[in-house]
């Protein structure tokens, strides 16, 4: 029951994330990465806290605090940096052996990264996967996130986690 409760306190903040999001158009403008950047933080923070069983207080806090922290983020990468990482993911996760890292950079904002390949395995599934960690260095700041991608029939990778 406190869940639910827990629950019917973030939705509005999520909604409200979200919608911040859609309303920027397809057309990259300036502030459309720090509004997406914004919306995710928001979103995770504010479920980071409910899974935690926080406080209503404290999950909108946190809503509030992932969706600055985002903003930040979404706001000092740009088309060219997310079209480096994506690139060095694909090559990352179809080529390079594991424990191999892919390094990329912008030579125009400065910003760069490297994507490392930790695992690989066949799931249950019959599906090849690899473990990765990303890391992203913004104007000097680092930043880590490790996940999980599969490749799918189409010869793909998906992020599954």
């Amino acid at each position: 029951m406190m869940v639910l409760r827990k629950c019917k306190v973030l939705i509005p903040f999520l909604l409200l994330a979200f919608l911040l999001a859609a309303c920027s158009s397809t057309t990259p403008q300036p502030g459309t990465k720090t509004v997406i950047g914004a919306a995710g933080g928001g979103a995770a923070g504010g479920l980071i806290a409910a899974a935690a069983g926080a406080s209503p207080a404290a999950i909108a806090g946190s809503v509030i605090l992932g969706g600055l922290v985002g903003g930040l983020i979404g706001d000092r990468l740009d088309a060219a940096d997310r079209r480096e990482a994506q690139a060095a993911a694909r090559q990352a996760l179809e080529t390079t052996p594991t424990g191999t890292s892919v390094s990329r950079q912008n030579p125009d904002s400065g910003n760069s990264g490297t994507y490392t390949p930790t695992r690989t395995y066949q799931a249950e599934s019959g599906q090849y996967c690899r473990e990765y960690e990303q890391v992203i260095y913004i104007q000097g700041e680092e930043h880590k996130a490790y996940g999980t991608a599969c490749r799918q029939e189409d010869g793909s990778w998906k992020v599954v986690n």
